[in-house]
This record gives C-alpha cells, sequence and structure tokens, in this order.
C-alpha cells in the first residue's frame, strides 16, 4: 500500500458504540474487521454546553486519528520487513 486514505480507514470499520460518562464526556468505541477496538474521547468543557452530537462526532474522529496511527506503522514496518 502506497497511501492510506479516510476510505480505506472508515472501511476497517465495523462498529461504533458511544456511551456518556457524567455531564460532560463521551467515549467512542470502534470494532475493526479484525475484533480489535480502538477508543477516542471528548470531554465538553462547560457541561452546560455539551452536545451529545458533537461529542459523538469528536470521539469518532479521535478514535479513527488512532486507527490512522497505528496503520501507518503497520505500513511502515511491512515495507521494512520486505526489504530484509
Amino acid at each position: 500500500m502506497q497511501k492510506l486514505t479516510l476510505d480505506y480507514i472508515k472501511s476497517l470499520i465495523v462498529n461504533a458504540d458511544y456511551q456518556r460518562f457524567g455531564d460532560a464526556l463521551t467515549v467512542c468505541v470502534l470494532t475493526l474487521k479484525n475484533g480489535f477496538t480502538v477508543t477516542g474521547e471528548s470531554a465538553c468543557i462547560n457541561k452546560a454546553d455539551f452536545d451529545a452530537d458533537i461529542g459523538q462526532k469528536i470521539a469518532y474522529d479521535n478514535a479513527v486519528e488512532k486507527i490512522w496511527q497505528l496503520e501507518g506503522y503497520l505500513a511502515v514496518q511491512r515495507k521494512y520487513e520486505a526489504a530484509l
């Protein structure tokens, strides 16, 4: 693989679960095709400003970013191993 794309990263996701904790914390758990789970979080400074939809979007985006990092590492590792 030469380049990671957002479409590829999103194609790895089979499920997204959200949980709200307290008045301002949202956690997103993404389950990938291989069964691995990745989490993302969002927290609101002022609980009066909490918006569940915004919290879920930010938590999801943060979890996707973690997948991107993991897949980036894996791509570089595979390239390294192929060169041995």
